[in-house]
């Protein structure tokens, strides 16, 4: 399916490096204009996409990210919440302050980016989009990540929730990625070894590609998704086989 999305304006929050240069660079291809944020600029900038350095934890920050798209673009179409992450830390020693950052960026920080472009989308006359990006970790146990598990798992409910109180005009949609190939996935899943032994549990075969959630957000801002709101698309190559079947067999 070719996506058309020439003129729109779209907001990808992390969208300088890894899954978000991948989502960036697929919206650029599809005719949008895009504008990214991150804390950090990019060592180099990437042609016809616009910067704005923001912590999206603070509340103000993130809404002045909004306002900065609007003030470029004139409108905001799309909204991609993907800026996240975190790195392991037991939940029996962590301390205070990394649980509330964690939460913070991946719970907090899409609802404030969120409720800041609804605030525009709700003005236009066709409305907009929001996009948040999930995990797998939301949807089953995570130890060793138990506070960003915590967090997607919340941002699961928000995306449902808000789908609810912000339609017909905004569309709120979440894809859930599985394990993710990137330029840093040896920092995740150990060695070459490591990486394969990963992509070797996936039904499919293979880690899940940046271009593989891209098609996944482009579906929810093409036309065919025009009725589609509160929806969980999973990209995750068929999920995690069940743990008795890894024991069964070993």
């Amino acid at each position: 399916m070719s996506i058309d999305l020439d003129g729109r304006a779209v907001l990808v929050t992390g969208g300088t490096k890894g899954l978000g240069r991948g989502l960036t660079d697929a919206f650029r291809a599809a005719g949008a204009r895009v504008l990214v944020c991150a804390r950090n600029a990019p060592a180099t900038a990437v042609d016809g996409v616009e910067f704005v350095a923001a912590d999206l934890r603070d509340a103000e920050q993130a809404a002045g990210v909004v306002d900065a798209a609007v003030e470029r673009f004139g409108r905001l179409d799309v909204v991609v919440n993907n800026a996240g992450g975190s790195p392991e830390a037991e939940a029996a020693t962590v301390s205070t302050r990394f649980v509330e950052k964690i939460v913070a960026l991946n719970l907090l920080a899409p609802f404030y980016v969120a409720q800041r472009a609804n605030a525009v989308m709700q003005g236009q006359d066709d409305g907009g989009l929001i996009v948040n990006i999930g995990s797998l970790s939301g949807h089953r146990a995570s130890p060793g990540t138990a506070a960003y598990g915590a967090a997607k798992a919340g941002l699961a409910n928000l995306t449902r929730s808000l789908a609810m109180e912000w339609a017909p005009k905004v569309r709120v949609n979440m894809v859930t990625v599985g394990y993710l190939e990137t330029e840093d996935v040896e920092a995740h899943y150990g060695d070459a070894a490591g990486v394969a032994a990963v992509a070797g549990s996936v039904p499919m075969g293979r880690l899940v590609r940046p271009d593989d959630v891209a098609a996944a957000c482009l579906f929810f801002a093409s036309p065919a998704a025009a009725f589609v709101t509160g929806a969980d698309l999973a990209v995750d190559g068929g999920g995690e086989p069940p743990a008795f079947l890894t024991a069964r067999q070993g």
